[in-house]
């Protein structure tokens, strides 16, 4: 990787006014103190901003000045919404990469590795080259007058990284929002919304109205959304940010793009979409849940609305028909079977719940382990669970800084009628509800994506 740190970039600085990063001093070609330097930086993800904390763009802005700005150096497409980006992104960028374009994908947060976030086509950034883009920051952040978070360092290394690996196109996912989220230094080709719900409602909301305001943040001049959330209110407040900002006219879920027909098929899903300039029938979708005919719909919109024209037929059924979504009701063992499935919050356990009770049955015992993060509502999140016929529930504890406590989980659980244990640890907890499903059954591992990650990790190495 070519050194990215501008040459003029001291020129003109007062003489003491560059600084020494706070905590850990990386070293070049040692991945561990980068990683260690890069986790020293304040992580809303395991700790969220309060309300109160002023948002900026300046510190994304700045870095990637420093670095060149490296967003410029391609196309991108920019991908928001409160639950589906994730799947969304996956089928969106192999959608574009079956037509022989090479494709960058940023993606948040990661199951395992930091690696996973940063990826060309499905190959995750080597740990060379991360260390690489790494120091190339660590030796920016002494120019910058604010010391950036961590997710702020991890979009700038994605934006460089690209552009050092020529990718043809990007396609970015938002962290947290929209408007004054650190990926919105893009000026995107086609700016996506998969749909509004509650989540993060201490940084973005209280209300739908607020989330769906911050989320409109990413439409740009030029730029063409494509529009999942289908409530009329909440429309229109794209509608308007598209008028204001100089958006072209929005494409809009169920007017302008959509499914036709869906229905249970062995492994997926069966459905008919259709697109502004295409219809495509008894099309196969190899993810599991109604909510990924919706995020198939948008990605596939989206694709056409970068290309300005449809995609060929069987390109479509190869990608779709093959599409994974690690940890999306992911299939991650047998004996019992163990699904996994980064359901976060009440809006994305309610499509878990819909999941289980019309695909996914079990013919034994379901048993959830569930562990989540704090400003969750745990008996809003595990109702539809109960509803599904989870019987049995193991609480433990999220690996992360911002854990609601297990007993919490358990006592819930309780009160939505599932008989709950707590059991601390991941791993313990998932060989605990193994047992407890036993071999005829399911377990269920959902309500963290730190949790899903850990427990993704141990499936791979039974």
């Amino acid at each position: 990787m070519k050194e990215r740190l501008q040459p003029d970039a001291l020129a003109g600085l007062p003489a003491g006014s560059a600084r020494a990063p706070a905590g850990v001093t990386p070293l070049r070609g040692d991945l561990h103190s980068l990683v260690a330097w890069l986790d020293s930086h304040t992580n809303f993800e395991s700790g969220m901003p309060a309300r109160a904390s002023a948002p900026t763009l300046d510190r994304s802005i700045e870095l990637c000045r420093l670095l060149g700005d490296p967003q410029r150096a391609y196309p991108t497409l920019h991908v928001t919404g409160t639950n589906g980006k994730g799947s969304t992104v996956r089928m969106l960028s192999n959608l574009i990469a079956a037509t022989g374009l090479s494709v960058g994908t940023y993606t948040s947060p990661n199951l395992s590795l930091v690696n996973e976030r940063i990826c060309r086509g499905e190959e995750p950034i080597s740990d060379e080259e991360l260390g690489d883009v790494l120091y190339s920051l660590a030796q920016i952040e002494t120019l910058l007058a604010d010391r950036p978070t961590r997710f702020e360092l991890l979009s700038a290394a994605g934006f460089a990284w690209f552009a050092d690996v020529a990718v043809d196109v990007a396609v970015i996912e938002v962290g947290l929002g929209g408007r004054w989220d650190a990926t919105n230094v893009i000026s995107p080709e086609v700016a996506v919304v998969t749909n509004i719900s509650y989540d993060h409602v201490e940084v973005l909301g209280p209300t739908l109205k607020d989330i769906a305001v911050e989320k409109s943040g990413i439409l740009k001049s030029g730029c063409r959304p494509v529009i999942g959330e289908t409530s009329p209110e909440l429309l229109r407040i794209f509608e308007d940010e598209a008028a204001r900002s100089g958006s072209l006219e929005p494409w809009v879920r169920d007017r302008d793009f959509g499914c036709e027909a869906d229905q249970v098929a062995v492994g997926g899903r069966l459905v008919d979409l259709r697109t502004p300039g295409a219809r495509y029938e008894d099309l196969f979708i190899s993810l599991h849940g109604a909510h990924q005919v919706g995020n198939a719909a948008c990605a596939l919109a989206a694709a056409e609305a970068f290309f300005g024209s449809p995609l060929d037929d069987g390109l479509v059924r190869e990608v779709l028909g093959s599409v994974r979504v690690p940890g999306r009701l992911e299939l991650a063992g047998s004996d019992p079977v163990v699904l996994l499935d980064g359901a976060h919050n009440a809006a994305g356990m309610e499509v878990l719940g819909r999941a289980l009770s019309e695909e996914l049955r079990a013919t034994g015992p379901t048993v959830a382990v569930v562990g989540m993060l704090t400003g969750r509502d745990p008996s809003a999140m595990l109702r539809p669970l109960a509803s599904a016929g989870v019987g049995a529930l193991v609480a433990c504890t999220a690996p992360c800084e911002r854990a609601l406590p297990a007993a919490v989980v358990s006592e819930a659980a309780g009160a939505c009628g599932i008989e709950s244990v707590v059991v601390e640890q991941v791993g313990a907890a998932l060989a605990r509800a193994r047992e407890m499903a036993g071999s005829d059954g399911m377990v269920v591992v959902t309500g963290s994506l730190y949790v899903v990650g850990a427990a993704r990790s141990l499936c791979a190495t039974r």
